[in-house]
């Protein structure tokens, strides 16, 4: 399997959010998302990505979307995260958020994830920014959709400079996959300097 990366943005990143939706429902279905996800929501979600400063990331193989990277500046986003970033020092408009990274499990272990951040984390200087930021769900270690060989990506962020921040935790809600509602979920902040 031959991947190569391509950085997306205004007319191609449109074009290929419906790959990302795809992507989000298939891959985040896995723990620790357990996402319960559809199109419509999906599509609602995603128009965010259609900002200036956005950027998707395209694992490509062949002509196959495998995998897509997505990132915007925080201020896109600041009514979702203005909250979780209040007793902060760094303005939100200086910060990059760095979204999903989804990839099928066939390209895992390929340097992909590298990838994905190198090229968003460039994306972001180039727009002048100084930190990077992502967020990742909470999941209690007894969860017990939590399978006995999951491996938390921890030691990956922290070898590319990432830390989790104290208490920056925005909530989020969605279904969990065999719920009959949504139900608020808790998500660490990780941020670096650019």
């Amino acid at each position: 399997m031959s991947v190569t990366t391509r950085v997306l943005t205004g007319e191609a990143l449109a074009a290929a959010l419906e790959d990302v939706a795809r992507l989000r429902i298939r891959v985040f279905r896995d723990f620790p998302y357990l996402y319960d996800g559809d199109a419509d929501y999906e599509r609602d979600y995603l128009r965010a990505y259609q900002s200036p400063g956005a950027v998707v990331v395209a694992a490509m193989d062949g002509s196959r979307v495998v995998g897509a990277a997505t990132g915007a500046p925080m201020a896109d986003h600041a009514a979702d995260f203005a909250a979780a970033f209040a007793d902060r020092p760094e303005p939100l408009d200086q910060i990059f958020y760095c979204a999903e990274s989804v990839l099928l499990r066939d390209y895992r272990g390929q340097g992909i994830g590298h990838a994905f951040f190198d090229a968003r984390e460039a994306h972001a200087r180039a727009l002048g920014l100084t930190f990077s930021a992502f967020c990742s769900v909470i999941r209690p270690p007894d969860h017990p959709a939590r399978p006995a060989d999951y491996r938390p990506l921890d030691d990956f962020w922290r070898k590319r400079g990432y830390a989790p921040l104290p208490g920056v935790i925005a909530h989020f809600s969605w279904k969990d996959l065999g719920d009959s509602a949504e139900t608020e979920k808790p998500l660490q902040f990780w941020m670096r300097p650019l």
